[in-house]
């Protein structure tokens, strides 16, 4: 069994319940839904970025090296673009040399907690990125690397850091270092927080206090609620003994099922004990390493005074920009980014399982992970890769996401992915309802209830970016009565 990471731990069964109640308060005096988007476009007059491609030889503060061909910043901090050689024995594509963004800093991904009229609330920034397409979206208190809040670029301090750098002056919820894109990063990891305050807090501009409700219909909208807030919000401690009770309330069919996924004492198809077995069973029989290796020496990768790319067209490019900015610690800078090629798909498959709802979990090796594999969608691909892979690559149950009837896609949007390293990466987020008794045998595959998933993100390493996106689009569905 794996020695699971260090973390805050179970949290008490009051701030479950209060925080699943905070899910079922769909509005709030604070920051109404009926004004939030004026407000959200009030704020894009004045905070923004725009962001203009450059060449890369052009990347003011940033340079290429002469013998590795690796892009690094001058100050040897934030970011390297250097090459991956990857092998895996026995899969579909055995082996592949690519560029991979090395960060090996820790940053933080943060949201204050505080409670108004007896109902918690979150602080959400209105933040611009690079790499949005749209500009502006909604993001944690704070999403800071740690150069940015060191202030290597020597621009203002972040603001609300130090009630994430002092949290135990405070009240923690969350606590914990997670993975981000490990096709695109090079074992990168953040620091995803929630700490409850009951100090007063100033208001800052471009900040809003909502609800965990709120925030769960604003994730119905494409690219508004950005990746770095999605994160935080999924590794909330939705699970106790309280929970379903709250969850459940006034909610039938689909909606009372994964009330009661959310309870720690729900059955579920598989123990917790076989899943972090199984877990470990993959990662002991993983083959596939990977070497960091000079950019200069990735294969089938051409570089031009524009972009970086695969000699297919395929995957990813990248890039250089300009960013003028307003709102921001700093008002211009240059940086390299990853511009994928397509919009990705991300999808899972429930189930609802003698009452209780579960989730098809994929255990899925990408290049850039710390320990081999993580938990992954269903279903978590690029389509227009499939061109550029062997026969036989097109990934498993992506017929069953795309041609499932209307009436059982419970969750359909596109987000964004992290702005700040990529340029204008979507992803198509999708939660498909099967009928109860269709199976989907496979040894990579495992179904669990959401409460076993909820217990993992406790810990480092087990669920990737993706799947908590999708846990967090899941939550989003609690309270909502039947549809079929």
């Amino acid at each position: 069994m794996p020695e699971l990471s260090a973390s805050y731990g179970a949290v008490d069964r009051r701030t479950a319940a209060r925080l699943a109640e905070s899910v079922l308060a769909r509005d709030s005096t604070l920051t109404p839904l009926a004004t939030f988007h004026d407000w959200f476009a009030g704020v894009a007059e004045r905070v923004y970025t725009e962001a203009t491609r450059i060449p890369l030889d052009d990347i003011e503060g940033w340079h290429t090296d002469p013998v590795t061909g690796n892009i690094g910043h001058r100050s040897g901090k934030f970011f390297t673009v250097e090459g991956l050689e990857v092998q895996a024995p026995g899969e579909a594509l055995p082996s592949w040399s690519q560029p991979i963004i090395h960060q090996p800093e820790v940053g933080i991904l943060g949201i204050l907690l505080k409670e108004f009229d007896g109902v918690l609330h979150c602080l959400m920034q209105a933040k611009g990125e690079p790499g949005n397409c749209n500009g502006l979206q909604l993001s944690p208190t704070v999403q800071a690397t740690r150069s940015n809040y060191a202030r290597v670029h020597q621009g203002r301090s972040v603001p609300y850091i130090e009630y994430f750098r002092e949290a135990a002056r405070h009240r923690p919820v969350t606590d914990v270092r997670q993975s981000e894109q490990g096709s695109w990063f090079y074992r990168k990891r953040n620091r995803n927080m929630v700490v409850e305050v009951t100090d007063e807090v100033e208001l800052l501009d471009g900040f809003c206090w909502l609800t965990l409700g709120q925030l769960h219909q604003l994730l119905a909208t494409d690219n508004l609620v950005n990746m770095d807030a999605r994160t935080v919000l999924a590794c909330l401690p939705f699970t106790g003994e309280d929970v379903p009770a709250v969850l459940g309330r006034g909610a039938g069919g689909f909606g009372a099922s994964l009330a009661r996924s959310c309870g720690a004492r729900s059955d579920a198809v598989h123990p917790q004990d076989d899943i972090l077995r199984w877990i470990t069973e993959v990662r002991s029989a993983s083959e596939v390493t990977v070497h960091r290796t000079p950019l200069h020496d990735v294969e089938r990768w051409k570089r031009g005074e524009d972009s970086l790319s695969h000699e297919s067209g395929r995957f990813f490019s990248v890039i250089g920009v300009h960013v003028q900015a307003g709102g921001r610690e700093v008002k211009s800078w240059a940086q390299p980014m990853i511009e994928p090629h397509g919009t990705g798909i991300a999808a899972l498959l429930v189930q609802q399982i003698d009452g209780v709802l579960h989730a098809l979990m994929h255990s899925l090796a990408e290049p850039g992970f710390v320990d081999a594999t993580e938990l992954a969608p269903t279903v978590q691909c690029t389509p227009d890769d499939f061109p550029a892979l062997p026969s036989g690559a097109r990934p498993l149950f992506l017929d069953e996401v795309l041609g499932a009837p209307p009436a059982r896609v419970r969750f359909d949007t596109t987000l964004s992915e992290e702005g700040g390293r990529f340029h204008h990466a979507q992803t198509r987020y999708l939660i498909v309802e099967v009928e109860d008794g269709e199976t989907f045998e496979h040894p990579d595959y495992r179904w669990t209830a959401v409460h076993q998933l909820t217990g993992l993100l406790r810990h480092s390493h087990y669920l990737n970016i993706q799947a908590r996106s999708l846990l967090a689009c899941l939550h989003s569905l609690s309270g909502q009565p039947a549809t079929l």
